[in-house]
């Protein structure tokens, strides 16, 4: 789907793209096909500024099973709280607002990289054992005709501060199809309604440092994190309005393990590891 033409814009901060996407009128462009819920893809528009966004209504939701308290939307924006309070900013400006189609999530739209700008590859199926150089292994995926190839992502910093978040969020479903690169080397993830569940849930491509120590700026960050959410702060409660007393008390936990064992989780082994389909 083509970008809409945009009025010219400056260069926003967070804040105040906060307050662009909470306030700004909302016009429905186009619904984004292949999505198991409804996503929208509009342009909002506030005090001259004009941006495009995706809106996921409440309404387009499917129920699931695991889980069924809260809004596959809060869970968008509780792990964007979680993002901002890491400092990695790795999700896009999301919040819950009003839209054409009643309550739902709002979140920032990413444009790839510029033309000139060449987007780093980040997954990729090899032939042999190993996943070669300035790679890390996944594990082995069938490629038909009875054949297999050894599926490895890139052992990039940016994708391995987005491992760490996951196990924070308890992320569910982290396919390659929600990695998006952006403009000037950043990185993004997308598609956080399956997060924050109680049980251990966490399914992605990004275990190729599974067991492996935690970086030094990680374990800072996780420090943080975790004072951050204590009972009483403005964080905790942030998230107590988006997740349950439960989820809340099992992100916590979540943190506190990362911090006492110093490594990246490993799959547990009571829960299928990879999402599929995984792209």
């Amino acid at each position: 789907m083509p970008a809409p033409e945009r009025i010219p814009s400056r260069s926003l901060t967070d804040p105040e793209l906060l307050t662009l996407l909470s306030e700004g009128t909302l016009t429905v462009l186009g619904q984004v096909g292949g999505a198991s819920n409804a996503v929208l893809h509009c342009t909002v528009a506030y005090e001259g500024e004009e941006r495009t966004c995706a809106y996921k209504p409440v309404a387009g939701e499917q129920p699931l099973w695991d889980f069924p308290d809260g809004t596959l939307a809060q869970r968008e924006v509780a792990a964007y709280e979680i993002s901002r309070a890491t400092g990695w900013d790795l999700v896009p400006p999301t919040v819950l607002r009003e839209g054409p189609y009643g309550p739902g999530m709002c979140q920032l739209w990413i444009d790839g990289p510029p033309s000139d700008e060449e987007a780093p590859s980040l997954l990729a199926l090899v032939e042999g054992e190993e996943p070669g150089e300035g790679w890390k292994a996944v594990g082995l995926a069938e490629v038909g005709e009875g054949r297999t190839a050894l599926l490895v992502h890139a052992d990039d910093p940016r994708l391995r501060r987005l491992a760490v978040l996951d196990a924070v969020i308890n992320n569910g479903d982290r396919k390659g199809g929600h990695l998006l690169p952006g403009p000037g080397g950043r990185l993004f993830g997308i598609d956080h309604g399956v997060t924050f569940n109680a049980d251990d849930k966490l399914r992605t491509l990004l275990w190729g440092w599974a067991g492996e120590p935690l970086t030094e700026e990680a374990r800072r960050v996780l420090d943080r994190l975790a004072a951050e959410l204590a009972p009483g702060t403005a964080l905790a409660t942030r998230m107590a309005e988006l997740i349950t007393a439960a989820e809340l008390e099992a992100l916590r936990a979540r943190v506190a393990g990362l911090v006492g064992s110093g490594t990246h989780p490993q799959p547990s082994g009571q829960w299928p590891s990879i999402p599929w389909p995984p792209v």
